[in-house]
């Protein structure tokens, strides 16, 4: 797939005024493409030719340079419009910041290039078969002067729309001939190589159109210029894994602010007063007016805490540390973490991200749901297919199990412990 011309943005006013246009466009035909599962190539051609994909490209790279609290507004506008769409991007933002963090000079002057000129990159880091997640078996080694990668890769999001894989893979090099040091790199690749298979497979009961299928490497090779060693960003207090969760949260919250607007315009153009009511129009039942407050207030609040999130994120991403008082602190205080401006900002970042990612994923789940329960039966019509947005709900909030935010916010508070470095907090 060849990149397309893309525009340049330089500013976070013109981002956010961009994102508004596309999700406009964007959301007339969410609903139908999620009905009938239909790609949005397309849309994604439109997505990259805008700019939006390069925002966060540093400005000596000839990029707009914007923080991690202008993608997520970014995100969660998209969101709004078409989920699908705004989480096919998520690893691309993800894999042009680990460029940022651990790339060489020319690794990052050839890929920041390639994102300005509208490039696309997708993920292909999961796996089944391990005892978890975490547990890599797709491999790296030593092939002559190149590389080697071999594996197979699931829940691959947006591989059908990307012009660059970043591979997840393992090297293990036993006999010191790859001159690289043992551990988990990424590789970026071209989707068009020679050995790798894209499978469109992916049968999720939400995020259908989201590309998220499997791709297989089999004898694929690599030059070493092409792999970046994961460990200089996720193994270091850099933010990296609070910048992706970000995004993750945004998606989510989006999809509370989408499933808020069609339950209102649901209500007020097509549900029917409870006779008990005692009035003409549904949207003067006080009990329905009851609830619509009630799903307000749990969307403005994951809509503050995903904006409070940011804040956090963009202080340690710039390596600039938020007053204890004004953010999620404890841990600091307790002597565990070292004493260090860097790593208390990027604590406070993944707690921070994790609050939010709670508050996105209750209001998401709640709100796509009471949908119908506003909407009345009418709602449940299939035709309509107002069940995408708690389908979508249900499916992306699986990513990251939020029993653990609350199990490392509980721990910062309690025995001053401060969040892992693991890449997903």
């Amino acid at each position: 797939m060849t990149a397309v011309a893309a525009d340049r943005i330089t500013s976070a006013a013109q981002a956010f005024s961009v994102a508004e246009h596309l999700a406009a466009e964007f959301a007339s035909g969410a609903a139908a493409r999620d009905r009938d599962r239909i790609l949005p190539h397309a849309e994604v051609e439109r997505l990259a030719a805008s700019g939006l994909l390069a925002i966060t490209v540093p400005a000596e790279y000839g990029g707009a340079d914007l923080p991690p609290s202008a993608v997520a507004e970014v995100v969660r506008i998209l969101a709004g419009a078409d989920p699908n769409i705004a989480q096919i991007p998520h690893s691309h933002f993800v894999y042009v910041n680990l460029v940022r963090l651990a790339g060489t000079a020319e690794q990052r002057k050839r890929y920041f290039a390639q994102v300005l000129d509208g490039g696309r990159i997708a993920n292909a880091q999961s796996e089944r078969g391990g005892a978890t997640i975490a547990d890599i078996a797709t491999t790296v080694r030593p092939a002559g002067s190149q590389f080697r990668v071999d594996g197979r890769k699931f829940y691959c999001t947006g591989s059908l729309f990307a012009n660059l894989l970043a591979v997840l893979t393992r090297l293990d090099d036993l006999d010191g001939n790859s001159g690289l040091e043992p551990g988990e790199y990424i590789a970026y690749l071209p989707a068009d190589s020679a050995g790798v298979q894209i499978i469109d497979d992916w049968n999720g009961v939400g995020q259908r159109t989201t590309g998220s299928g499997t791709v297989v490497f089999e004898e694929v090779l690599v030059e070493r210029d092409q792999l970046i060693r994961r460990s200089a960003a996720v193994q270091a207090p850099t933010g990296y894994g609070a910048f992706a969760q970000l995004l993750h949260a945004a998606i989510d919250a989006g999809i509370a602010r989408g499933a808020l607007g069609a339950a209102t315009e649901f209500v007020r153009t097509s549900s029917r007063p409870w006779f008990e009511a005692g009035v003409t129009d549904a949207a003067d039942d006080p009990l329905v007016i009851q609830r619509f407050g009630e799903l307000s207030v749990a969307v403005t609040a994951a809509e503050a805490a995903l904006t409070a999130a940011g804040v956090a994120v963009d202080a340690a991403t710039v390596g600039v540390s938020q007053p204890p008082e004004q953010g999620l602190a404890g841990f600091e205080s307790r002597g565990t973490v070292e004493d260090s401006e860097q790593e208390n900002a990027a604590g406070r970042a993944s707690l921070a991200v994790a609050a939010a990612k709670v508050l996105a994923d209750r209001a998401a789940i709640e709100v796509s749901s009471a949908l119908f329960e506003v909407g009345g039966t009418r709602s449940a019509a299939a035709e309509l297919n107002l069940h995408h947005f708690w389908r979508n709900a249900r499916t992306h909030t699986l990513h990251d199990p939020i029993r653990w935010k609350y199990q490392h916010l509980g721990r910062a508070l309690l025995h001053g412990t401060a969040p892992p470095l693991h890449g997903v907090i």
